[in-house]
């Protein structure tokens, strides 16, 4: 009897002949049924490879409505599907991540608000979702909203999100812990931001292909800086996911162009487009990946995970536990500065010329070789 993996992939086969033409794919009804016969048989297909350590994700922009929780949600889903484990923690208090994975979220839900401010753990208030049983959530109340005021007298304020991170991780078995975190963000540059970029390992910016969505990334940048000369050395942006991307308008196309000049290799190769889709899955309590996976925005969503799947492969193990509580500030450097990247035509012009309006500003470090390993 034939395998039905077998038969899957046999039947996608088509895949790459459908833009010329192919019989079997060839028509748009068709090729929607292709794409969500993909998603919905992701167990039957290559699973994504998983990273060389366990890798935390902040997912950070401090402006509002660029896709930080929709990319968050959908990653996460993306990632659990092809076989990865995956943690999302919901660090906005209007808890809207939460409700796109259909986790409860009202007062008096254990939420990561009793981790932060309270006293429980983060084993305590993690909870399973519908979308996989390799996908966990950690949901957000609307307690959060105070948690920056409350957080103000707290000892080590800026790593409470950091320990209760390391402390869930250490008490799983290996075979049962995270392949991957990821943190949405709330739209602001406070204390919980701040919490979250202490306890990343690396930080993944949302860019809407709108100009807007530059203006304020400079300060990102430079707040992201301030985090790893003084709380926390290991922190690096990665990964940058050019999203509601319109092909329709010159605009986004320009700001495409402008952004992947600039930061180079670290923009991901595939970009979210406009899809309504995309919209109305929170509605229902789902991702887009299992509202509509035969959708042009859950396709988007499988790519791009599956990119930043494939760049976590050659991460090396580190080489000693990350320690629990505030880490040795780091050493100032002997020679020559930290490695940057810039734009290989000149300075940032248009949107990240006025972003970045000084010589130096804007210019974004990236992870030594060592740092890698």
């Amino acid at each position: 009897m034939t395998d039905p993996g077998q038969r899957l992939r046999s039947s996608l086969a088509a895949d790459s002949s459908a833009s010329s033409g192919g019989a079997e794919f060839d028509s748009p009804i068709a090729m929607e049924a292709m794409r969500a016969t993909r998603v919905l048989h992701a167990a039957d297909q290559e699973p994504f490879p998983p990273p060389g350590r366990i890798r935390v994700i902040t997912v950070a922009n401090q402006k509002g409505g660029v896709g930080k929780t929709t990319s968050t949600v959908n990653l996460g889903v993306a990632l659990a599907l092809f076989g990865l484990r995956a943690l999302v923690i919901d660090l906005d208090p209007q808890g809207n991540t939460s409700t796109a994975l259909g986790v409860e979220h009202t007062v008096g839900t254990p939420s990561i608000y009793d981790a932060l401010v309270g006293d429980s753990s983060l084993a305590d208030v993690v909870h399973p979702t519908t979308a996989s049983p390799l996908l966990r959530c950690v949901p957000a109340t609307i307690d959060l909203a105070g948690a920056e005021i409350e957080l103000v007298s707290v000892v080590a304020r800026e790593y409470r999100l950091r320990r209760a991170i390391e402390g869930y991780i250490q008490g799983l078995p290996e075979d049962q812990r995270p392949h991957y975190v990821l943190i949405d963000c709330p739209p602001s540059l406070g204390l919980l931001t701040l919490n979250a970029l202490v306890a990343g390992d690396e930080v993944l910016i949302p860019i809407q292909c709108e100009y807007y969505a530059l203006e304020g990334l400079g300060q990102l940048l430079n707040n992201i800086e301030l985090v790893r000369a003084h709380l926390n050395p290991g922190i690096a942006v990665r990964t940058i996911l050019l999203t509601m991307y319109d092909a329709r308008t010159k605009l986004a196309d320009q700001v495409a162009e402008e952004v992947r000049s600039h930061f180079g290799d670290l923009v991901l190769t595939t970009v979210i487009p406009r899809n309504v889709r995309v919209s109305e899955a929170p509605g229902y309590g789902q991702s887009v990946l299992t509202y509509d996976p035969g959708s042009r925005g859950s396709t988007s969503y499988v790519e791009a995970a599956r990119e930043l799947a494939e760049r976590g492969v050659h991460l090396q193990p580190e080489r000693d536990p990350r320690p629990m509580g505030p880490p040795s500030p780091p050493p100032a450097p002997a020679t020559a500065p930290m490695p940057a990247i810039r734009p290989s035509s000149g300075p940032p012009s248009g949107a990240l010329k006025r972003a970045f309006p000084e010589s130096d500003a804007g210019v974004l470090p990236v992870p030594t070789s060592e740092e890698t390993r």
